[in-house]
């Protein structure tokens, strides 16, 4: 019976102090609600007063972020600190940096990722729009978050890229300027005057629609192959893929056209043809009959 009463005056104990303590988790849950609407206004805040500026779109993600996180650790400590009035902002702040060592260990790639996306959005390379290359990865930024980054890949799948990756390995950003050189190899025949072909295709380069004729045109001969004599030829136009495909197929079409109208020949490799043995067919049984009688 004593170890009835004693388990019966503890739970009327905990009851009473869960009564009791109703009104501060009232009171801190309606610091939470409070701190989620103040979070909202000020990120709109910071995003209108960060869209009057020239900063970039990640730049201003981030600054919006900050600030709601900034607002939300502030209301969090103050629910605590309510909920559990022993609870003094300095014990607060020595628990956490005490869990800090733990929890970073068990979520280090969660922080990397982290601190890679901050990075990111400060660093002013790779905006938003950007065609990037990393690994196997080729496509368009959509979006930087403090974890991922969103990228579109050019036949439309959605690749969804942890930040510590981008951070770490090198990136190619293909539309960081807004033209990029552009290269093809052109073969003439081995009878061709060479210098007379270079001013041919150097023409015909030029009056390709979408090469920028300000930059320089290279026609350069590139080595001696089986069949023809190669040219280098490199020009300048935009850096989209679009602008590739556009120039490259408007260059190929003129130096066709042009070397066609001057009566250069444009070699093909030779066919070799390898001449093997006919295949023997097997006789039918009926043949084979016929031959032993």
């Amino acid at each position: 019976m004593d170890a009835v009463t004693i388990l019966w005056k503890q739970l009327n104990a905990m009851w009473t102090s869960a009564v009791a303590s109703v009104p501060m988790l009232v009171i801190a849950l309606v610091v939470l609600v409070i701190t989620w609407i103040v979070a909202r206004f000020a990120r709109r805040i910071a995003d209108r007063l960060t869209a009057r500026t020239h900063m970039r779109a990640s730049l201003q993600q981030l600054v919006e972020t900050v600030v709601g996180i900034g607002i939300w650790v502030i209301g969090l400590m103050v629910a605590a600190t309510i909920v559990l009035p022993g609870l003094t902002p300095a014990s607060l702040l020595a628990g956490l940096g005490i869990g800090t060592v733990a929890i970073g260990f068990a979520f280090q790639d969660i922080f990397q990722n982290f601190l890679a996306g901050v990075l990111i959005m400060i660093r002013k390379k790779m905006r938003i729009g950007d065609l990037i290359e990393c690994g196997d990865i080729l496509g368009k930024v959509e979006h930087i978050s403090l974890r991922e980054t969103h990228v579109r890949k050019l036949s439309n799948e959605l690749t969804i890229v942890p930040n510590s990756k981008l951070f770490k390995e090198p990136v190619q950003i293909i539309t960081d300027e807004d033209e990029r050189r552009h290269e093809i190899v052109a073969g003439v025949s081995y009878d061709t005057d060479l210098d007379a072909a270079r001013e041919v295709i150097l023409e015909a380069v030029r009056s390709a629609e979408g090469v920028n004729t300000d930059k320089r045109i290279d026609v350069f001969a590139r080595e001696f192959n089986s069949s023809s004599i190669d040219f280098t030829v490199r020009w300048w136009a935009g850096s989209k893929p679009i602008d590739m495909h556009r120039t490259r197929d408007a260059v190929i079409r003129s130096i066709k056209r042009a070397l066609d109208d001057k009566g250069i020949e444009i070699p093909f490799p030779y066919l070799t043809h390898t001449f093997k043995e006919p295949m023997r067919i097997a006789p039918e049984p009926d043949a084979m009959r016929e031959a032993a009688e």
